[in-house]
């Protein structure tokens, strides 16, 4: 049996970007694992940190972490995937990110992230075992998403990595930031055209995520225009060679 590992710096970028290609590859035989990067709750939140929950409509009494990481869970039942894995990791504003500016701004010279995740992330692939790595292009400008990317690429000995384009910020009416466009502008590109099956598992996952779809899409019916925008197509950049054709994963 194949294995897919997707590498999703949050609790949703993973559905959001290759929910359906995750989906169609589990119902090809693939094992799939969804495993996140910065889940790790911090007790009594304050400043920013406290404001990304209190602006989703959650008390300061939420381990919003928590929270998070349940409707992941729920998001690869719908995907029909494996269970996901959540690395320990604190996101952007408890490490120093006092605003929503600072998130999409250049990483700070003391945000050494990169250097923890890339052990943690080499273990999981040294255990996982995957035929097939997928990972964010940190399109949009996150710095977690750019942090991911850093400690991902300075591993050696890495299977075929397909780098998903980051969704919602690829539909969004500004054009968004690529602040590591030059790492994948000479890769080739590929595209996954999604079938109604892949395409309603993909927007199940994304709707599982309940504390982000308001604040993301402004409700139900904006994830579904946001992801009308994307026409039923995921788009990916490739390192390496795949072993094998997947199914509805074209050149671009």
């Amino acid at each position: 049996m194949p294995i897919a590992l997707a590498l999703s710096p949050h609790l949703d970028d993973a559905a959001f970007s290759c929910g359906g290609l995750l989906a169609s590859l589990a119902r090809e035989g693939w094992h799939v694992v969804m495993a996140t990067l910065f889940t790790g709750s911090v007790a009594d939140p304050t400043g920013f940190a406290l404001a990304c929950q209190l602006d989703k409509g959650l008390s300061a009494a939420i381990d919003y972490m928590a929270l998070r990481r349940a409707e992941d869970i729920q998001a690869a039942a719908a995907l029909g995937i494996a269970p996901p894995r959540h690395l320990p990791f604190r996101e952007a504003p408890h490490r120093g990110y006092g605003s929503a500016p600072e998130l999409f701004s250049e990483t700070r010279v003391e945000d050494a992230i990169a250097a923890d995740l890339a052990p943690a992330l080499a273990a999981l692939i040294a255990a996982e075992r995957p035929d097939l790595v997928l990972a964010p292009q940190a399109i949009g400008g996150h710095v977690d998403h750019v942090q991911a990317v850093r400690a991902l690429r300075g591993l050696d000995g890495l299977p075929p990595i397909l780098w998903w384009r980051d969704f919602p910020y690829t539909v969004r009416e500004a054009a968004p930031r690529e602040p590591l466009a030059a790492l994948f502008a000479g890769l080739p590109a590929h595209r996954m055209s999604l079938d109604p099956e892949a395409q309603a598992r993909k927007r199940a996952a994304c709707a599982a995520y309940g504390s982000q779809i308001g604040f993301q899409f402004g409700g139900p019916a904006g994830l579904d225009a946001r992801l009308a925008r994307e026409e039923g197509i995921e788009r990916f950049r490739l390192t390496g060679r795949l072993a094998a054709p997947i199914p509805g994963l074209d050149a671009a």
